[in-house]
């Protein structure tokens, strides 16, 4: 059949060439990334050959991935006499670099409280639970809550503190009373097995402001957000009552809370 040169009309699809080339080389950099991983300390020269890619290529993946703080540079210690021109530069992976393939902390956490539950018993547990959220909240933070002036200053002051310490936490106006949202929990997944990880920090948010709080929601059960109810103050309210209150109750120590 003679070809007309005629093009149908109709939608055709449309690739987004910058889109298209950031995907490539975001593939591309993951590739630097675990070969610096895998070999490094290793050169530019060295990685070009393994990749099969330009020495422009890899060395604007370096820059990149240093700049990122993912990667670092050291100068090759020369042994023998030194010859012409500089030292080889060598790359290899910084801590941050290494977290984007992952951790086994939250598996080792796992384990090493299940060996805990099996030879020091649901008592040892709770009072892991409890130190952990000591070290977390206590000393300075303790004292910037206590510092602050009115339940509401000190909910605000616990999400600072929280948030320093990696929670993205914030307080804000709810009703009846301030609601302490933690946007991030780093041991969500250990607390999805062990709720007394929960339990032991709103005990310690009770303690801290004074008053008795309830639980609403946990990243560790699925929720978007660790979220803290804490009510109005009122006049006839007790200092230092540190009764907790939280919306799940017949929790065990290990398993999921009961719905």
């Amino acid at each position: 059949m003679r070809n007309t040169g005629v093009v149908k009309s109709g939608p055709q699809p449309t690739v987004d060439a910058h889109e298209g080339q950031s995907s490539v080389d975001g593939r591309t950099r993951a590739g630097v990334a675990r070969l610096l991983m895998e070999q490094g300390p290793i050169t530019a020269t060295a990685v070009a050959a393994e990749l099969s890619l330009s020495a422009p290529a890899v060395r604007r993946h370096l820059d990149a991935l240093i700049a990122a703080g993912e990667a670092e540079v050291r100068e090759a210690s020369r042994r023998g006499p030194r010859g012409r021109g500089r030292p080889a530069r060598h790359y290899l992976l910084t801590d941050a670099g290494r977290a984007r393939f992952g951790h086994g902390y939250d598996d080792l956490a796992v384990a090493a409280l299940r060996y805990l539950a099996e030879h020091g018993g649901e008592a040892a547990v709770r009072g892991f639970a409890r130190s952990r959220v000591e070290n977390l909240l206590g000393g300075a933070g303790a004292e910037q809550v206590a510092a602050a002036h009115g339940r509401d200053a000190r909910t605000g002051a616990l999400a600072d503190v929280l948030t320093t310490r990696g929670y993205a936490a914030q307080a804000r106006e709810a009703g009846s009373g301030v609601q302490l949202c933690q946007h991030h929990c780093p041991v969500a997944h250990v607390a999805a097995e062990f709720p007394v990880l929960c339990e032991a920090e709103t005990q310690a948010f009770a303690e801290l402001l004074g008053t008795h709080v309830q639980r609403l929601a946990t990243i560790a059960r699925g929720d978007s957000a660790c979220t803290t109810h804490v009510p109005l103050e009122a006049p006839e309210d007790r200092r230092g009552y540190t009764t907790t209150t939280t919306i799940s109750t017949g929790t065990s120590l290990r398993g999921r809370q009961s719905e």
